[in-house]
């Protein structure tokens, strides 16, 4: 993992947001979503707040005095509030010696490679929980979920989720032959909403 450059699974991740935001249609901006307390708004709203937080990291900047919620974005305007902040990481991210500098995030300090690894996991487990929300409009990548499924398991350890204060809760139980968006969203806590 130290010798890899998460860009290229970043900027695919980002991809697959982006066509899938291009699915909401306004009746859905209040639905559910398997984020406890997050309508899809509220999860729009985290996406494009996220999404910006890594890039004023990768610019290097301080990405924790960013909020990681979009105010005042209209009900229409998710799908180009989102391709400005994408646009945002490909540009901040865009010299290679980001990747080896140390950036503080969330959870404390790292090389930017892992800070912008564990942005990819945090994008693709979104990407799931919007798609459950929006009841599975388009066919996801699986590559990504097995890579960020790789990161969930290194970074989350399964005991001492408990808290619920923390935003993953405890790991659930899927079928042997769960896919990797099943398992990922498992591990993260989260239930479907969608049957098959």
């Amino acid at each position: 993992m130290n010798a890899m450059d998460p860009r290229p699974l970043y900027t695919r991740a980002a991809r697959q947001i982006a066509s899938l935001i291009g699915t909401v249609r306004p009746g859905q901006l209040d639905g559910a979503t398997p984020c406890a307390g997050f309508d899809v708004r509220l999860l729009l709203s985290h996406m494009v707040g996220g999404t910006r937080r890594i890039a004023v990291i990768g610019a290097g900047g301080d990405g924790l005095a960013v909020r990681p919620f979009a105010d005042g974005v209209p009900d229409d305007g998710w799908g180009a509030a989102y391709d400005e902040v994408r646009a945002e990481v490909r540009a901040g991210w865009a010299d290679d010696a980001r990747l080896e500098a140390t950036v503080r995030v969330p959870w404390g300090e790292a090389p930017g490679r892992i800070a912008l690894a564990g942005y990819v996991m945090e994008a693709v487990t979104h990407t799931w929980d919007l798609s459950e929300a929006l009841g599975r409009p388009l066919e996801l990548d699986p590559e990504l979920a097995e890579f960020a499924l790789a990161i969930a398991g290194r970074v989350l350890p399964d005991a001492g989720r408990e808290d619920p204060e923390l935003p993953f809760g405890p790991v659930v139980r899927v079928p042997e032959d769960a896919d990797a968006y099943e398992r990922l969203a498992a591990w993260t806590g989260r239930r479907p909403m969608v049957t098959a």
